[in-house]
């Protein structure tokens, strides 16, 4: 129990503090899903998981609300593990450990998982109510969204009853979502030759302190990619120090597909004066730190000497590499024309990783058209030809059509514009939400979206606005004790 459990509305933060407490990483929900089923069940609804995991748990109408449309509340179980290189912490035993900061729920070093933690636990304390109005109510949790969507891929069908769904995935208060991206991984792969280290000097080169992100939300921002940073000196001092004989034993970088890399390391070996490769580190970190003033201010970019590795790649592979990732696209493809103010198609360079046979990369690609895809696709897998590389693509899910005039989107905005005093914003989002798939499964509900302001979701920094978590629980409520009577 942690004093985010004395804040309002108190069911719902007692719920997300449950939740913290049970350790969730992607892949690794199961805890979490059992725990909550079982709850389920001892207070007599009807709880059951798919073949893919996904959990769906039922609730009678109350009292006088039996004539209503079915509702579906949407959450998934699972969160994005990222921590500060300084804090030990494994998410898979270890709970999240929430503070109130101010007027912020934040978390001690890592992610906090309000992304989707708060849909989740607001989901719960729907149902844990005793005393709230609401139409036949169905909770929908899915398994592994952050990590490709593969609950909601492998959602049973036929298996929900509700004509109507609310996603609770939105980190923006005052907004509606009606349409989203696409996406798919891609997986970049260059095979490593090795040889003996023969070089005098090893020195890793540690870039940190980036600010991270979600690779959709926040991929307009301006944001640095670690491990772009990271090719990035390295090419420029091989064509300002061509006389500089070097290679790497190693190149990594972020540890998710789906957050913008706010880390990433190499480890150089060379023979040369250590001072020249200093030097140029520091010349390097004074122009990106310029240069980035605004959108990371707390950049850091340094050298430590390190043991000295076995084998190294050979010069040739190397530079290969290094070229290869300096020169593969990252960030915005294109905006919109038809959605103003929104990235249409973007990708993003999640990981990176040394391997014994090859270095790896994931990269995720989003698109609100499946020809802003294709056209990433072809885009990677020439650059993929001419390096010498390997790309595959996998994982691929539809976006969201947004559609203007339904029965819960104006509902919403009517509930939301009384709440706020103003009408709320309806968008469209650059990021992946689960109902572009849901509506695939089930074509004839009707889906909105909704969620308090989170900030720096995917990154340690996430936190989450307490007021806006309390406008987010009126609207919820209020959207399930305003619903319309069936028509005949």
């Amino acid at each position: 129990m942690s004093e985010i459990q004395s804040l309002a509305p108190r069911l719902l933060w007692k719920w997300f503090d449950q939740v913290c407490s049970i350790p969730h990483p992607s892949y690794y929900e199961d805890k979490l899903a059992d725990f909550i089923a079982h709850w389920a069940k001892t207070k007599g609804f009807y709880a059951e998981r798919d073949e893919a995991g996904n959990l769906l748990i039922r609730k009678a109408a109350s009292k006088g609300m039996e004539n209503r449309p079915g509702v579906a509340l949407q959450a998934h179980l699972d969160m994005v593990p990222q921590a500060n290189e300084d804090t030990r912490h494994d998410f898979k035993t270890d709970p999240i450990r929430p503070y109130i900061d101010g007027e912020w729920v934040s978390a001690e070093g890592t992610t906090l998982g309000a992304d989707n933690g708060i849909g989740l636990a607001s989901a719960l304390a729907v149902l844990d109510s005793e005393d709230l109005a609401h139409p036949p109510l169905e909770v929908l949790l899915t398994m592994t969204e952050e990590a490709g969507m593969e609950g909601a891929i492998g959602l049973r069908p036929n298996w929900l009853q509700s004509e109507i769904m609310i996603n609770t995935d939105t980190e923006e208060n005052g907004e509606i979502y009606i349409g989203c991206a696409g996406g798919e991984n891609a997986d970049l792969s260059i095979a490593l030759q090795w040889q003996p280290n023969s070089f005098q000097h090893s020195f890793q080169l540690i870039l940190k302190g980036l600010r991270g992100g979600h690779s959709g939300v926040d991929i307009h921002t301006g944001r640095a990619n670690a491990i772009k940073l990271l090719a990035r000196f390295a090419a420029d001092f091989q064509q300002k120090h061509p006389q500089f004989e070097f290679s790497l034993a190693e190149i990594r970088g972020g540890s998710v597909r789906n957050a913008i890399p706010r880390e990433a390391f190499a480890t150089f070996c060379f023979n040369a004066d250590p001072l020249i490769l200093q030097t140029a580190v520091e010349n390097f970190r004074h122009s990106v730190a310029h240069e980035l003033a605004h959108a990371e201010p707390n950049l850091s970019i340094s050298l430590q000497p390190v043991s000295k590795p076995e084998k190294v790649f050979t010069g040739e592979k190397a530079m290969g590499i290094i070229h290869l990732f300096n020169a593969l696209p990252n960030g915005v493809i294109r905006n919109s024309d038809t959605v103003p103010g929104v990235v249409e198609t973007s990708l993003s360079v999640g990981v990176l990783k040394t391997e014994a046979e090859q270095v790896r990369a994931t990269i995720l690609l989003r698109s609100l058209l499946s020809s802003g895809t294709e056209y990433t696709e072809t885009l990677l897998s020439s650059i993929a030809t001419l390096a010498g590389a390997k790309v595959s693509f996998s994982g691929k899910y539809p976006g969201w059509e947004p559609h203007q005039d339904t029965r819960i989107l104006n509902l919403t905005r009517e509930v939301y514009a009384e709440i706020l005093g103003q009408e709320p914003k309806i968008k469209v989002i650059h990021a992946g939400l689960e109902c572009g798939l849901l509506k695939k499964i089930y074509p004839q509900m009707d889906i909105v979206s909704i969620g308090p302001t989170i900030v720096n979701a995917h990154s340690p920094d996430e936190k989450v606005h307490i007021p806006a978590v309390q406008t987010y629980w009126r609207l919820l409520t209020g959207i399930l004790a305003r619903m319309p009577a069936k028509t005949a």
